[in-house]
């Protein structure tokens, strides 16, 4: 929860036109322009693993596409 509050601090900050739409678990959903996939991509990077200080490292894995059954990871 405190990742997802952070991540929209920043959405709001940079005035970007993502938005976080659903928590499925510990999976969370964003609906971004093409053009802020790669900037949003890399704020979850930072964001998510320094939301808390864990004993073991969070690992962040990223998915896009044009709907959820056709999403490609993200490198």
């Amino acid at each position: 929860k405190l990742a997802m509050l952070r991540v929209q601090a920043r959405l709001d900050e940079m005035d970007m036109e993502t938005r976080m739409i659903l928590q499925v678990h510990d999976e969370l959903v964003f609906e971004a322009p093409v053009e802020e996939v790669d900037s949003v991509a890399a704020l979850l990077r930072l964001e998510m693993p320094a939301a808390m200080e864990l004993r073991v490292p969070l690992q962040v894995d990223l998915k896009a596409g044009p709907n959820w059954g056709e999403m490609d990871p993200l490198s």
